[in-house]
């Protein structure tokens, strides 16, 4: 019998994912929060580089779980962590957080994500240029963060065996679902990647369609990021707020896994992708716990619409996007948001089946 392993810090006992087999092909790598494997592992080799020095203080902009995973980090190699974030921070993260030490600081509430994003971004260089000594960390920008990710990617293809491979996941900041592709196309074959993105997101040139519900914290965005590699996707779906809060219901009354609202995003397009190809194992990330999206999603759970009932809009061209739900082969073409038409190599591809 395995001795139960006995961890140094809590970081290291809640990084990894537990990988849950939910169908016959279909499986969902389920996280307490995603970011903390890829951040202990940035911060780690930042400190062996001496990019960074002992007791340093490391910012950057979240109002989410990277936030959550940053303050860890710096609780475990003992450093100081200094947020800037929105008026979106939930009570319960913002008390974890300056338990734990961090610095908090809230910009004030902008009438868009663009605007919020950016005046994040435009405070964090102030404290650079007051404080040169500041790390900013740029979980946007600064492809460090893959790396962590390529311990994942070898617990996933450990487990999740003999059949090709398939990886729905938010974008985001790009590094999860980008650095988990790389590491299983090393691991697992040509693995096949799907980004799931919200309505209203620049990332892959949804900016000129807004969601009427709300942008899905965590998985879009409205500003470049850099680690955002648009070669390395397949497929890309942008799924509406009504869906995702179907999805992360469903989830939780089919299987009883209580995810947040991205993971139920990834639930009802990694779902389907098991049903058209039974051929292929099928995993989708579950970022976060579902206790942050009670009020906002779950408290409506009579509104959730059955997923049998759903089906995306297979277009071709960015200008046939719609609400509530689309899909695209990207078919790995290179792009720069704001700059359109979308790329021949994708424009050309066929609708997603």
């Amino acid at each position: 019998m395995n001795a139960t392993p006995v961890h140094a810090h809590i970081s290291d006992a809640i990084k990894a994912p537990d990988l849950v087999r939910l169908a016959p092909n279909l499986y969902v790598a389920r996280f307490e929060t995603m970011k903390v494997y890829s951040t202990l592992v940035a911060v780690e080799r930042l400190l062996a580089s001496g990019r960074i020095r002992p007791g340093a203080t490391l910012m950057d902009s979240s109002s989410g779980i990277y936030a959550y995973a940053l303050a860890l980090a710096c609780h475990k190699f003992g450093l100081k962590c200094r947020i800037v974030g929105s008026k979106t921070v939930d009570k319960t993260l913002m008390v974890q957080l300056r338990i734990l030490g961090a610095t908090v600081e809230q910009v004030e509430p902008q009438a868009t994500l663009k605007l919020d994003q950016s005046l994040r971004v435009a405070r964090i260089r102030e404290l650079m240029a007051a404080d040169p000594d500041l790390h900013w960390m740029q979980q946007y920008h600064d492809d460090i963060h893959y790396c962590g990710y390529e311990p994942v990617a070898e617990l996933i293809a450990a487990g999740v065996r003999g059949a090709p491979l398939t990886l729905v996941g938010g974008v985001g900041s790009g590094c999860s679902t980008g650095g988990l592709a790389c590491a299983l196309r090393e691991h697992a074959g040509d693995t096949e990647l799907i980004g799931v993105q919200p309505f209203g997101s620049m990332t892959f040139g949804c900016e000129h369609i807004e969601d009427p519900g709300i942008i899905i914290a965590g998985i879009g965005s409205s500003i470049p990021f850099r680690n955002v590699r648009h070669a390395l996707y397949d497929q890309v779906h942008w799924v509406s707020f009504d869906y995702g809060l179907s999805g992360a219901v469903a989830l939780l009354r089919e299987h009883a896994l209580f995810a947040g609202l991205s993971s139920g995003c990834c639930y009802l397009v990694a779902r389907r992708e098991a049903l058209l190809n039974p051929g292929r194992n099928v995993v989708f990330l579950a970022a976060d716990t579902g206790h942050r999206y009670v009020e906002g999603v779950f408290a409506h759970y009579p509104d959730a619409l059955a997923l049998d009932g759903l089906q995306p809009t297979p277009v071709q061209r960015l200008d046939q996007l719609r609400l509530p739900w689309s899909a695209m082969r990207w078919n790995r073409a290179a792009f720069e948001p704001n700059v359109h038409p979308l790329p021949a190599t994708a424009a050309q591809s066929a609708a997603a089946h």
